[in-house]
């Protein structure tokens, strides 16, 4: 636990000062009282508990204290507590190695029906964009809350040629962050974009951007998905360090063979594999994490997992507020049963 005022917790050290002043004014008391002719007779009135209840009160009034003084200090504990992340963008494979059936029924299957359950678990409040990717990449649904725009988004994927893992990333922070100017023609030589030389091409030039801390970002994340190695367009780890930059996490998910498989088609065949290591690298750079599914079960409780994490997160938060209730209660307490045991209060 730690303390944004650390320097009140001296002042704990009246607490034994307060409980070596009860002690002495209980013995002042001693003193002071009336000498009975018959100790004995006094002990019987007061009944075996009345010496043990006489000192509750007090404590309780001590733990008062001492809970009020940590209190006091501000202290800062990792509690867990609902999530402000506002929109989600999946950025899916939609290559043609995703109808292996490898995963039951097939990869793309598994992958939609994850998906799905993955939005349905999700609170109403958070937004979902979806964007498919292939040889180039799509938004297939911009964030939104309404569940049937995504689901609906999911059952219209088609299967295309090539895998561009870095373009779905970049489409994904572009669904983002729509007024950022973030395109594909970052990546371009930048003598060459869009074949036009800079200075003729007319364009005022972009905001000056200044990068933030990986993983800053805590309004927004993506989760992708993919079960093949790239072939085309964007390299994913360009990609990644744009959204490092821009302090989104993206967190990877690969599904199917990672040993690699030939895959056939209506006469035509591909060799295709899990790059593991790229999409541990694209997680790790933005401070996310990599899942792995090789069954649709598996790929249900990754996206599971995701949806609880997403949802909610721990946060280093005061906690003031519980030792001051904490404190206000155990005052009541020992006021209350002083009464209701002497008819006084402490």
């Amino acid at each position: 636990m730690n303390f944004l005022w650390p320097q009140f917790l001296w002042l704990l050290l009246a607490v034994p000062l307060l409980v070596l002043l009860y002690v002495w004014l209980l013995r002042r008391k001693k003193k002071m009282a009336i000498r009975y002719a018959s100790l004995s007779i006094v002990r019987q009135a007061m009944g075996p508990g009345q010496t043990f209840r006489r000192h509750v009160p007090p404590l309780l009034f001590l733990l008062a204290m001492v809970a009020m003084l940590i209190g006091s200090a501000r202290p800062l504990a990792v509690v867990t507590l609902p999530s402000n992340q506002q929109t989600i963008v999946l950025a899916i494979d939609v290559s043609g190695s995703m109808r292996a059936a490898d995963v039951q029924p097939s990869r793309l299957e598994a992958a939609q029906a994850a998906a799905k359950s993955f939005i349905a678990d999700l609170p109403r409040t958070v937004k979902v964009g979806i964007v498919a990717f292939a040889g180039s990449a799509q938004v297939a649904q911009l964030p939104t809350t309404n569940h049937e725009d995504l689901n609906a988004a999911i059952d219209s994927f088609q299967l295309q040629r090539g895998t561009a893992t870095g373009n779905g990333l970049v489409m994904a922070l572009s669904t983002l962050f729509p007024d950022a100017g973030i395109g594909i023609d970052d990546f371009a030589p930048q003598s060459t974009k869009k074949g036009v030389p800079i200075d003729q091409s007319g364009k005022e030039p972009k905001k000056e951007f200044k990068p933030v801390a990986p993983g800053s970002y805590n309004s927004a994340a993506i989760i992708m998905l993919t079960d093949g190695q790239r072939t085309t367009g964007v390299d994913p780890m360009d990609a990644a360090k744009m959204a490092a930059d821009r302090g989104v996490r993206v967190y990877t998910v690969g599904v199917g063979t990672v040993d690699g498989e030939t895959i056939g088609f209506e006469g035509w065949s591909m060799r295709v594999r899990l790059d593991e290591d790229t999409l541990k690298a694209v997680a790790n750079k933005t401070q996310a994490e990599y899942f792995y599914a090789g069954t649709a079960d598996d790929l249900k409780k990754v996206y599971n997992t995701l949806s609880s994490r997403l949802t909610v997160e721990k946060k280093e938060t005061e906690i003031s507020a519980l030792f001051a209730l904490g404190a206000a209660v155990l005052a009541l307490l020992a006021a209350g049963l002083s009464l209701f045991w002497f008819n006084r209060i402490l």
